[in-house]
């Protein structure tokens, strides 16, 4: 079985093995109004893959469930929001290096940014990330509204 990490943040980028992160650790976001388009999620994913798990092709999907476990979309395409994916989907193979000895791991780094996610609501979400058809972790996320200050006061 594979472990991951993972974790959002405002930007990543996956560089020689490693993870770049701007503003990483947060599970909250707090807006004016809703809808709310929210400019960019980071999403960083660390898969550690054990010595019998390389040399094959793996699959790694991520979907972002409500908190009744529907599906929120994905804009396909940032310049057309109305072209819609459930998941978002990469595939990996890590090879075995010879200084690799049985009952070692290897960690692969995955990166992937999410611009211009709209929100019709606020509420619970939840990235769902599956390893081959399995799902092996979930990230919280929950849209808030501000509260607006009573003019009255």
């Amino acid at each position: 079985m594979m472990e991951v990490d993972a974790f959002l943040a405002d930007s990543v980028e996956a560089v020689n093995g490693k993870i770049y992160a701007l503003g990483a650790g947060w599970d909250m976001v707090s807006v004016a109004r809703f809808p709310t388009r929210h400019p960019r999620i980071g999403l960083g994913i660390l898969i550690r893959v054990p010595y019998n798990a390389t040399n094959e092709q793996h699959k790694v999907e991520v979907g972002l469930h409500d908190a009744d476990g529907r599906v929120h979309p994905f804009a396909k395409n940032a310049a057309n929001p109305d072209e819609k994916l459930e998941n978002l989907t990469a595939g990996f193979k890590i090879g075995r290096p010879p200084h690799l000895i049985p009952g070692d791991s290897q960690v692969v780094p995955l990166a992937m940014n999410l611009d211009g996610m709209v929100f019709e609501t606020a509420g619970s979400f939840s990235f769902v990330i599956s390893i081959d058809g399995t799902e092996v972790k979930r990230l919280p996320l929950r849209m808030v509204e501000k509260p607006r200050p009573n003019p009255a006061e």
